[in-house]
């Protein structure tokens, strides 16, 4: 019997929460991000196969070179002489080290495309031995048993059968070309050869990066299934970085009670006070380097309201009467805390009209 977790999806695990910010920037610095491999892959065949065809007559060049040194020389000198040795290595190096840099540069094009940058990290090579024990379910799971698997599947298919025909219509049409090649000499029949093979490499490598758009895609897709995180995950990473939500409440009431003991320094402090006239006061601090939008710094109604506006007159400061804004104020927003965003268009002129008073900018 086969298990139908296998084929779950992220919703029927309980991961219905998109991944946030935090863990895919954990993610990144771990090397785990959304790459296909096919990506990589074709760019490295198809600037390869490129750098064959621009350094091909070159490096066949060298080729003949050495074949001639060695037919010419191999009756005459000991070939395990250093100097002999000597001649090959750079043979070799001239080769292949261009094709070798080539594929190296390639590589790393294709991976810092896909990663939006360079990263680098020892976590992808640091050693887990808990995989050393072969879970033969897992692996059957996602090679067989998963959409990745199946899809995987059907991509080779459609890359074999994609080249297979590319190669089947090439060499079909050139059929009558290499038949009459047994009537030429060896060199057109290897230039001629050599052609067709790159003409083969340059389409399969064409139809390997075509392939590799679309499963980058569903790469980035799956990745970002995985990630998905479940409403108590939400929950935890919540608690660890904006600290726990009760130690949060029990520091904002601390902070509030802190303000309200220093009333008078807050209000004299502050670029506004709205007032209704006579029930209720808000004052409002906005230091726009610091604070995203302005601040109730004190608030009061009656008794306390008519004590802010005697501070904010010794100070100097603005009393604005604006009874719905006050009123609002007053009721929506704690001492300590930004104005919610209805209230900045109405704040802003009045802000502007404060700060024309007093010569601000």
């Amino acid at each position: 019997m086969i298990d139908l977790q296998w084929f779950a999806s992220a919703e029927e695990e309980d991961r219905t929460e998109q991944p946030s910010e935090h863990k895919l920037r954990k993610a990144r610095e771990e090397g785990r991000i959304p790459k296909s491999q096919e990506v990589t892959g074709a760019l490295v065949m198809l600037l390869v196969v490129l750098s064959l065809v621009a350094l091909g007559s070159w490096i066949f060049s060298g080729c003949i070179e050495v074949i001639v040194f060695y037919l010419s020389n191999c009756t005459k000198i000991d070939l395990l002489d250093p100097a002999v040795g000597k001649v090959f290595l750079q043979f070799f190096l001239k080769s292949i080290v261009p094709l070798a840099a080539t594929a190296l540069v390639a590589a790393l094009a294709g991976n810092i495309i896909q990663n939006k940058g360079f990263i680098f990290t020892t976590k992808t090579i640091t050693p887990k031995f808990n995989k050393l024990i072969p879970k033969f379910g897992e692996y059957f799971k996602k090679t067989l048993f998963s959409m990745e698997g199946i899809f995987n599947v059907v991509k080779s298919l459609l890359k074999v059968a994609a080249v297979f025909i590319s190669a089947w219509i090439i060499i079909k049409n050139d059929l009558p070309t290499l038949l009459s090649m047994m009537n030429v000499n060896l060199w057109n029949g290897m230039v001629y050869l050599a052609g067709m093979v790159i003409k083969l490499l340059l389409v399969a490598a064409i139809i390997f990066l075509v392939v590799a758009v679309p499963d980058y895609f569903v790469q980035r897709h799956q990745f970002m299934e995985s990630m998905k995180m479940t409403k108590q995950e939400v929950k935890e990473e919540y608690k660890e970085l904006e600290g726990d939500p009760f130690v949060k409440g029990r520091l904002k009431q601390y902070i509030r009670e802190m303000m309200s003991r220093n009333m008078r320094e807050n209000v004299a402090k502050a670029d506004v006070v709205i007032t209704n006239p006579t029930h209720y006061a808000v004052a409002l601090l906005y230091e726009r380097e610091t604070m995203q939008a302005p601040m109730v710094t004190a608030k009061g109604v009656d008794s306390v309201a008519q004590r802010i506006k005697q501070i904010a007159r010794e100070n100097d400061v603005e009393i604005v009467e604006n009874k719905p804004l006050a009123r609002a104020l007053y009721a929506e927003v704690e001492i300590g805390d930004i104005i919610p965003e209805q209230y900045y268009k109405a704040l802003s002129i009045i802000l502007m009209r404060v700060y024309k008073i007093k010569g601000k900018k």
